[in-house]
């Protein structure tokens, strides 16, 4: 069974108001549930659906994924570096699966 890898590059530490650049990229293969095995079954359709990412434990940028997303989805994105705190990033998968990673940002 493979287990999605997600991963983060941010800066640590930023001065107040800097608008940062956070990229992210979670290893998973986004079975779209359109295509078939060896034996001509459907595989089932399991794909990273939502992406959350919350500042502090407020949510500052947020996705809906869909079928037509390529495997290993990256996202980049921007935040105002406000105050110091924690950055969480969420995916969620079909079936319930959660996957997270905690940055810690300092603002200066």
């Amino acid at each position: 069974m493979f287990t999605p890898a997600p991963r983060v590059q941010a800066p640590s530490i930023a001065a107040k108001g800097q608008v940062i650049q956070v990229k992210t990229l979670i290893a998973h293969p986004m079975e779209t549930g359109l295509r078939h095995d060896d034996e001509g079954n459907i595989i089932p359709r399991k794909i990273i659906h939502r992406f959350a990412c919350r500042y502090d434990g407020e949510v500052v940028f947020s996705v809906d994924l869909h079928e037509a997303i390529a495997a290993n989805p990256y996202l980049e994105f921007y935040v105002r570096a406000s105050k110091s705190g924690r950055l969480e990033f969420t995916w969620e998968e079909d079936g319930g699966g959660v996957y997270g990673v905690e940055h810690y940002l300092t603002v200066t």
